[in-house]
């Protein structure tokens, strides 16, 4: 499993405008999930409760999160600066408008992270992962929902049978104005 606040700030990254692929005939390019994902650009007031379960620990977290972002083609990019320290650099492609693949790449030339999955439906985006131990699997995921452009409300949970979820932690996350 992740580190929990890195993952979950990386999971604040999470973004939306609603496009699809450009056809093979259509030469105007249309946007796809990679443009709804800009929406993580920017610094952002964070505030996350954590909740105690056999995957979490009980606790509060303020901080405040960076992303320097920039978009290439078909790649969005963002640098992760959580409290002045950069943490990651999350790299993301998608398939369509709803379906798209991360990679975490650490600053310090270790092992990249992912592939992960970011799952975009309108105002709600998941971040969905497994973990598979002794024979039993555990799902996680990280729902952030936008109730503005400029506020996400966050929850992670676990399952077993991901019918019924676990809450692990809730949180608020707040866009602020560029300087």
């Amino acid at each position: 499993m992740r580190p929990r606040s890195v993952f979950w700030r990386s999971a604040v990254l999470g973004l939306a405008a609603v496009g699809s692929l450009a056809s093979a005939q259509n030469k105007a390019a249309e946007p796809n999930g990679v443009e709804t994902i800009r929406a993580y650009a920017g610094v952002w007031k964070t505030h996350v409760e954590h909740f105690d379960t056999p995957y979490s620990k009980a606790g509060k977290e303020d901080g405040e999160l960076h992303n320097d972002c920039w978009m290439s083609g078909t790649y969005f990019a963002c640098r992760q600066i959580v409290d002045g320290d950069p943490k990651v650099l999350i790299v993301f492609t998608c398939r369509d408008a709803q379906d798209c693949t991360s990679y975490q790449i650490p600053p310090n030339g270790g092992q990249p992270g992912g592939p992960g999955k970011l799952l975009l439906e309108g105002n709600t985006w998941t971040f969905p992962w497994s973990m598979t131990e002794n024979g039993k699997t555990t799902f996680f995921r990280v729902v952030n929902v936008w109730p503005s452009p400029k506020t996400i409300e966050m929850r992670q949970e676990f399952s077993t049978d991901q019918q019924h979820w676990t809450r692990m932690a809730t949180g608020h996350d707040e866009k602020l104005p560029e300087k």
